[in-house]
Order: structure tokens, then sequence, then C-alpha cells
């Protein structure tokens, strides 16, 4: 490989970027449209668990960097990245970036084929939700043979 790869989604989402930037912080708003639960907020220095009850699987957040309705930067375990971009129009485009893959080439292709497909759908849930209060139900329904019986 020449360059490590990295995984890219982005959206435009037409709400104003304070509104777009609480729906990744808050996780009573997150829960609507990515995980299930949180053991908290979104805040710079946390250390967090995300739960997917559905899939029975929960993963460990270490949030480095908040810039207030412009930037989060978590440890998941690789960096990822949300960038808030105020549009002129009271929109806002979402970026979100993860990086750090590892393993063999090929296994960090796949991680990285398997984060944009993810935030990808991630970034449409939401978009859903916060433009037309919509709950999709999008990563549950990616892969309900994954379920667990407590979870489904």
């Amino acid at each position: 490989m020449q360059s490590e790869p990295i995984a890219r989604a982005e959206m435009l989402i037409r709400k104003p970027s304070a509104v777009v930037f609480n729906a990744f912080v808050d996780p009573a708003i997150t829960s609507k449209f990515w995980f299930t639960r949180s053991s908290g907020r979104v805040e710079e220095g946390a250390d967090l668990i995300w739960y997917w009850d559905m899939y029975g699987a929960s993963a460990k957040v270490a949030v480095k960097v908040i810039e207030q309705d412009r930037r989060i930067l978590i440890e998941w375990p690789t960096p990822v990245e949300w960038l808030f971009t105020r549009q002129t129009d009271n929109t806002t485009f979402v970026s979100i970036t993860a990086s750090g893959f590892t393993g063999t080439d090929d296994a960090k292709v796949a991680q990285a084929i398997d984060s944009m497909g993810g935030f990808s759908l991630v970034l449409a849930g939401c978009k859903a939700y916060l433009e037309h209060g919509i709950i999709l139900n999008l990563i549950a329904d990616h892969n309900p043979e994954a379920h667990t019986k407590s979870g489904a």
C-alpha cells in the first residue's frame, strides 16, 4: 500500500450546526439513530461505553477533543473525527473520518470499508431523525441475524 486507508462518510443535514452537533454528544438523541445507550454524554476527557443491546455488543470510547458545534475527536480504539461545517443556509455538512486501522494490508482495507459503511448508515439515520423525526432503525436492521435473544 502506498498510503494507509482511511474511512470517510459525509452528509448534508438540514439543521443548524448546534442541533447536529448535539445529536452526537447527547446519548438521548444519538440512541435514536446509532447506539442503544451510553454510559454518559460525549464530553472532552470522558471515558464512555457505548452499547448496541440488540447485538449484545459494547465499545469503550475515549473522548479526546470537543470543539463546540465544530468538532469531536474520539479513540475507539482508533481515531474517529467528526467535523461539523456550518453552511450559509443554516444547514450543516458533517464529515466523519476514521483512521489508524491495524493488521495486514487486507485487514486494514476491510476495516476501512466496514467503517465507511457503518458511518454512512449513522449519518443517514441522523439525517432522517433530525430532519423528519423518523427513526429508521438502520443499525439494528443492518444485521438482524446477529441480534441476541435478550436484545432483539
